[in-house]
C-alpha cells in the first residue's frame, strides 16, 4: 500500500518542474500538477512496482498535459521545434521505464540459481543457441533449452506474485 501524503510530499516538486518544462507556464503546470496527483489517489492500485513512482507519475502528467493541449485544439498549432522537444521528452521516458525494467529484470535473473541465471545470461546477454550453450557448459542442447524454459517460467512466476500484493 502506498501513501499518498508522502508521495506528494516527495514528488510535487518534480511532477511540478517537470511539468513547467513541457507547458512553459506556471499557472497551467501548477494546475496539471494537482490534477496528476488527484488521478494518482484514483490509479494508485494499477501502479505495478515496474517503475519509479516518479517516472509513473510523470506519464500520467505527460498524458495530462496532452489532453489538455487536444481539449484546446492547440496540439496543431505546435512548432515544429515544441513537437520535436515533446518527442525527445517522450524518448527519455521511454528510455528510463525501459532502463527500470532492464534493472528490475537482471535483479530478478540475478536471484536464480547459478545453472539457470548462467544459461539466461548466455541466451540473452551472449545472444547464443541451446546447441552452443550445452557445449559450453557440457551439457546437452535439450538441457539447456529446458534449463532456460524453467527459469523464464519462474520469472513470470515472480511478476505473477508481484502484480497480485
Amino acid at each position: 500500500m502506498h501513501n499518498i501524503e508522502s508521495i506528494y510530499k516527495d514528488y510535487f516538486q518534480t511532477i511540478y518542474k517537470y511539468l513547467i518544462c513541457l507547458t512553459h507556464n506556471e499557472d497551467i503546470a501548477e494546475e496539471l500538477t494537482q490534477e496528476t496527483f488527484y488521478k494518482a489517489i484514483q490509479k494508485i492500485n494499477t501502479f505495478k512496482n515496474d517503475c519509479k513512482i516518479s517516472v509513473w507519475l510523470c506519464q500520467i502528467a505527460k498524458n495530462l498535459w496532452y489532453d489538455e493541449l487536444k481539449k484546446n485544439k492547440k496540439i496543431k498549432n505546435i512548432s515544429e521545434d515544441e513537437y520535436f522537444s515533446i518527442q525527445m521528452i517522450n524518448d527519455m521516458e521511454d528510455n528510463i521505464i525501459l532502463e527500470e525494467s532492464k534493472k528490475n529484470l537482471y535483479k530478478k535473473i540475478n536471484n536464480l540459481n547459478e545453472q539457470i541465471r548462467t544459461v539466461i545470461y548466455l541466451r540473452i546477454v551472449g545472444d547464443l543457441t541451446f546447441k552452443e550453450i550445452g557445449c559450453i557448459l557440457g551439457k546437452t542442447e535439450n538441457w539447456a533449452r529446458i534449463t532456460f524454459y524453467r527459469g523464464k517460467e519462474k520469472l513470470k512466476e515472480e511478476k505473477e506474485d508481484e502484480g497480485k500484493k
